[in-house]
């Protein structure tokens, strides 16, 4: 099933127009050239310029989709510069999706070198709502229009961060009630076990969305679907299909890059997407979001024509 632009163009349009987004996690792959790339543009002195393509292909990627999943913001908070950079390569109607950065929602910074001195060390910023709404939300400020969803994404704790989960939803619950209202708040887990009635009656109380995750460590999307209350805001909906369950990030890194094609069909993904797609189509009000990463089947935009067939 071929990536086609110009069909997909027609579809993500309409499907945006009834506030359903579908784009993908992250937008810089040199992989997808001659699919939604048109390589020639990013040519210098002859040669495909890796630093063109990065610094000027979302203007490219928003001529065919209507919303992306801004990693980056996960790293490092994002500078009122750099969201007016993203802003300016878009149209009026596109909408990103911003992963919330992780000195809000890490507990203990994993024993990485980016992490430096912190490395193993516990975050004493975790959950910090000042922090967050003056080094995050403040500068998404300038931006405010194109902000679709906010997504806390948080790592898979261990028992050692907490005894249960309860435990954690009652500090969620009050870190959600110092957050300003009126902005479109998303919460993604990583423990299948937590997505209990007092998880999503928390998200309800403040009006957050739950993401539905397909990861390693994760229940299928299909079934987190199933649970009472997983609709916490009926308002938003939003959906990252990443991994398949089971899956390892670095076995997925090596097994599909470099993004170009197929490499493995997930026929439960595909049909949850589409059955979050068709469930957004039919509720006048909600605004749904599904993004789609290349780990997931090795190629987004295929995977993304799958849902949408």
């Amino acid at each position: 099933m071929l990536f086609d632009r110009g069909e997909m163009i027609v579809k993500v349009a309409q499907l945006a127009a009834k506030g359903v987004f579908i784009g993908t996690s992250s937008w810089k792959y040199p992989g997808w050239r001659g699919m939604l790339y048109d390589e020639s543009r990013y040519v210098w002195r002859g040669k495909f310029a890796e630093s063109r393509f990065e610094k000027n292909c979302l203007t490219e990627y928003a001529e065919v989709f209507k919303t992306v999943s801004v990693d980056a913001a996960y790293y490092n908070f994002p500078s009122e510069k750099y969201l007016d950079g993203l802003a300016s390569q878009v149209p009026s109607d596109f909408q990103f999706g911003f992963k919330v950065t992780d000195q809000i929602t890490v507990k203990k910074f994993p024993n990485l070198p980016r992490f430096g001195d912190r490395a193993g060390k516990p975050n004493e910023n975790f959950l910090n709502a000042d922090l967050f709404n003056g080094a995050f939300l403040k500068p998404c400020e300038a931006v405010r229009d194109k902000v679709g969803v906010i997504m806390f994404e948080f790592s898979r704790f261990w028992p050692n961060d907490y005894e249960q989960g309860r435990d954690f939803v009652a500090e969620l619950d009050a870190f959600l009630g110092k957050l300003p209202k009126g902005w479109p708040y998303a919460v993604e887990l990583r423990n299948k076990q937590w997505l209990a009635p007092d998880y999503f009656a928390c998200l309800a109380r403040h009006g957050v969305a739950h993401v539905f995750l397909s990861w390693e460590a994760m229940s299928a999307v299909n079934e987190q679907m199933a649970l009472p209350g997983s609709r916490a805001n009926p308002e938003l909906v939003a959906a990252r299909f990443l991994l398949k369950p089971g899956r390892k990030y670095e076995e997925a890194v090596k097994s599909f890059q470099p993004y170009d094609r197929t490499r493995e069909v997930n026929d439960e993904a595909r049909a949850s997407g589409r059955a979050l797609i068709n469930e957004g189509v039919g509720k006048v009000g909600r605004k749904t979001f599904v993004f789609v990463n290349n780990r997931l089947e090795g190629n987004a935009l295929e995977t993304i024509k799958a849902m949408l067939a």
